[in-house]
């Protein structure tokens, strides 16, 4: 019993009054979503202290039965963090749940808090909420990795590594340089989050089912004390949509993608193949049955990850593509994809923040590989040109020149004048060796965007600086 002897509200009877039998059993348990909207109840509590303050300004509760509510929705949070509270499937959902308790706490007082407002609006607030506070915490965690990002290239700036087209060693770059490209595809996703914020941070709560309620709530009160920037403007559209769900598993799907595209790189350098980077053991895994083996397994895993957050936005984008306005039940089924999203990335979020800083380049391997690659070709051609040969008849003498180099296993720069000049007299001279340098070919790129040594701190400096 409540204090003032209201009996505990019953599940068998929940919103069944226009009803002559009750819910069927399995109907009950497969239209009911608590066993994962509870993870709403902080943002449920929040929506319902902030409505009940609203109540009391507009003269539907009084001092004492707003102080009432509040004091029995903070007990009952408490219950809930203390696991004390019994989550019921037959109460259907977060929001019924906590007002049940809230009832069988305070008694009829409690059936007062609903007032102006419906489940639709009640559930479309709280997963504003929710969602608004997990990009906090993206964007808390993307921040911190490009951070990495910068120290680890800026350590890096004179590290000279080949950079791949159709993953063949092309033209030397510093590894600064590629991490750096890291850094703007990870700064871009951060952006985005923190521009999907604003179109997340607008309040529906007001709308209630879906035009409105008669009781002139002051919605801007209830914006203000739960930190909305705004309001929604139509009822049926607060009610009704989530494109800001989807816009953030689209955000969520892109910086997927993009750190899968780093996991890849991470996969195939760190194997025997490359060699170019050592991970840290405790981000590896062993083999059960090959004792030698070091499993990058965190980077292949977040590869793999990516496909369930790809698939959550093709699952909400489906979810949405054929409702009528305005709230209907198929938005039940908004909650576990963008909950899984956002768990996801911010566990991979997690583990590269945990696994960057630690990467350990190898830098003899990657110079090798560098050369082996006769990437400073370019640069012959590129020196030929300033000779005032066509670059045509440039690319045509550097491939004869590379294919000679080819025959006899050895470097560009190993080939006499003669042999790089072939049939073309002495245009190519003895300066040609600085310009087929590895160091001479990154460094003559010293311009914005560029990968030389200098370019690359100026790019760590400006990066700091937008963070």
């Amino acid at each position: 019993m409540s204090a003032n002897n209201t009996p505990k509200p019953s599940a068998a009877g929940l919103l069944r009054g226009r009803f002559s039998e009750a819910t069927d059993e399995f109907v009950e348990a497969f239209t009911a979503s608590v066993s994962f909207d509870q993870r709403l109840y902080r943002q449920d509590i929040a929506g319902s202290i902030a409505h009940a303050r609203m109540l009391n300004k507009i003269d539907i509760l009084n001092d004492a039965e707003c102080e009432q509510i509040l004091s029995g929705l903070q007990d009952i949070q408490r219950e809930i963090e203390a696991g004390e509270f019994n989550w019921q499937v037959a109460l259907e959902d977060v929001h019924m749940n906590i007002e049940s308790r809230l009832i069988e706490r305070i008694g009829d007082t409690g059936k007062k808090l609903h007032t102006g407002r419906s489940r639709n609006d009640q559930v479309a607030t709280d997963i504003r909420l929710y969602l608004r506070d997990a990009v906090d915490e993206l964007i808390a965690l993307e921040t911190t990795l490009l951070g990495a990002l910068t120290e680890l290239a800026e350590q890096n700036a004179d590290t000279i590594m080949p950079g791949f087209t159709h993953l063949q060693a092309a033209q030397p770059i510093t590894f600064g340089h590629h991490l750096m490209a890291w850094f703007e595809m990870l700064l871009r996703d951060r952006e985005r989050l923190q521009d999907a914020r604003k179109r997340i941070n607008v309040l529906p709560l007001g709308a209630a089912a879906l035009a409105g309620t008669p009781y002139k709530p002051d919605r801007e009160f209830v914006a203000q004390a739960l930190g909305f920037d705004g309001v929604c403007e139509n009822s049926l559209d607060a009610v009704s949509d989530r494109d800001f769900a989807i816009e953030f598993c689209a955000i969520a799907a892109l910086t997927m993608t993009h750190l899968s595209r780093w996991c890849e790189e991470l996969v195939l350098w760190s194997s025997q193949q490359f060699g170019f980077v050592n991970l840290p053991d405790r981000f590896c895994t062993g083999s059960s049955i090959m004792p030698q083996k070091k499993n990058p397994d965190v980077p292949e895993l977040i590869r793999g990850k990516t496909g369930r957050v790809n698939g959550h936005l093709f699952s909400l984008l489906t979810l949405m593509k054929s409702q009528p306005l305005a709230y209907n039940k198929d938005n039940q089924e908004d909650k576990e994809p963008l909950f899984d999203a956002v768990d996801t990335l911010h566990g991979c979020l997690t583990a590269l923040n945990g696994m960057v800083p630690h990467i350990e380049p190898n830098i003899e391997a990657m110079r090798e590989a560098t050369l082996k690659g006769y990437t400073t070709a370019t640069d012959l051609a590129d020196y030929l040109v300033r000779k005032n040969v066509p670059f045509r008849d440039a690319h045509e003498i550097v491939g004869r020149a590379v294919a000679q180099a080819v025959a006899k296993g050895m470097p560009l720069e190993a080939l006499s004048l003669e042999e790089l000049n072939g049939a073309h007299g002495g245009v190519i001279t003895d300066d040609v060796y600085q310009v087929l340098s590895l160091a001479g070919s990154v460094a003559a790129r010293d311009h914005f965007g560029g990968t030389a040594p200098n370019q690359v701190r100026q790019a760590v400096s400006r990066a700091r600086a937008r963070l």
